[in-house]
């Protein structure tokens, strides 16, 4: 048994590769990859070979956005049948190490996370034909759930992460959002203010076909900062408006707007990671601002497949292309380009060879 992968054997050396396929052992089901969608980091290991002290030492697979059909049951498999529909959960914490003890499972210390450089042995990824993954790591969707919309329940559960965050500051409704960066953390970011209730959202970035997805995913108004660098003038009046911020950029100049637009004692989400960058810490202070970092996700994976399950979410605007397995790298070159695209996903299976 075989299956083809998209492997990464170096920077820009992305080779659609068959590789031998082991069936599933207990605990374990084998799944018929359908969609996979192009991560930020995905594009860096492509890119640059990695990212910060993250660099890829040996050939991987990448992925860990992903969603399929389980073709096969390992021994012991209760819950999932073959022929069932799932998200893909790309993580899988130890259980044992101290965070995961006090369940701050996102930061467990033995992390193994599809599709990632940080371990060595790699771990590899989801972008492939067939796929052999944990029963626990699969969740249902419902037949009505076109799969490139399953595959977004990892982005989508990473920004459930940081509303619940902004949440437990302040609740949105009624409250105004501003949101920096309309890449897929910004457009998802955006669809889960409106959904819960805030009044407007804001958007800035440097595109204008990302901000217009944004609009469809409910932004209330957008903001080419590019074209018109005192867009934001208008929400800095009065120490700032916005009561809620999700900085998904990184950009410093994105957090230096972020910090004079957001009012006093209100709320920063920082999502996008970057190095190093200069912070106006006495305007943060004077405003008395809660900065929040927020990374990756647990049992928000859950909550993120059943809101896709209930579509309560307009996640078709966001994909902009899919290409299948055999065009993997028109697919990459197509998500570097922010100019057209926002989230740009892989198709598998044989049928789209």
């Amino acid at each position: 048994m075989e299956t083809r992968v998209c492997r990464l054997h170096g920077k820009n050396d992305l080779r659609v590769e068959t590789i031998p396929l082991i069936g599933p052992a207990a605990g374990e089901v084998l799944v018929a990859v359908g969609a996979g969608g192009i991560c930020g980091s995905d594009l860096h290991y492509f890119l640059d070979g990695g990212f910060g002290p993250i660099r890829v030492q040996e050939p991987i697979i990448l992925g860990h956005e992903a969603a399929g059909t389980v073709v096969e049951l390992g021994s012991g498999v209760t819950g999932l049948a073959v022929g069932d529909r799932v998200s893909l959960n790309p993580s899988h914490p130890c259980g044992q190490c101290k965070y995961c003890a006090q369940g701050d499972f996102q930061h467990c210390l033995a992390m193994r996370f599809k599709g990632s450089a940080l371990r060595f042995p790699h771990e590899q990824g989801m972008f492939r034909d067939r796929l052999v993954i944990g029963a626990g790591q699969c969740h249902r969707v419902g037949a009505n759930v076109p799969m490139g919309e399953a595959a977004l329940a990892e982005p989508l559960a990473v920004c459930l992460r940081a509303l619940g965050h902004a949440m437990a500051a302040d609740n949105l409704a009624g409250k105004r959002v501003l949101v920096t960066g309309a890449g897929p953390i910004g457009a998802l970011c955006v669809a889960l203010a409106r959904h819960a209730g805030a009044s407007e959202v804001v958007v800035t970035d440097l595109q204008n076909a990302t901000l217009a997805v944004a609009r469809q995913m409910g932004a209330t108004h957008t903001v080419n900062v590019l074209n018109d660098p005192a867009g934001l003038e208008p929400w800095m009046a009065g120490k700032g408006a916005f009561d809620i911020v999700f900085e998904c950029s990184a950009a410093a100049p994105a957090i230096l707007s972020a910090i004079a637009t957001v009012r006093p004692m209100g709320t920063i989400v920082q999502i996008g990671v970057t190095g190093n960058i200069p912070v106006p810490l006495n305007m943060l202070v004077g405003k008395e601002v809660k900065l929040v970092g927020t990374h990756r996700f647990h049992h928000e994976f859950a909550q993120a497949v059943a809101m896709i399950n209930t579509q309560a979410l307009p996640l078709g605007p966001m994909i902009s292309h899919s290409f299948p397995l055999a065009q993997a790298q028109l697919a990459f070159e197509t998500a570097t380009d922010r100019g057209r695209s926002v989230k740009v996903q892989i198709l598998f299976g044989q049928d789209c060879a």
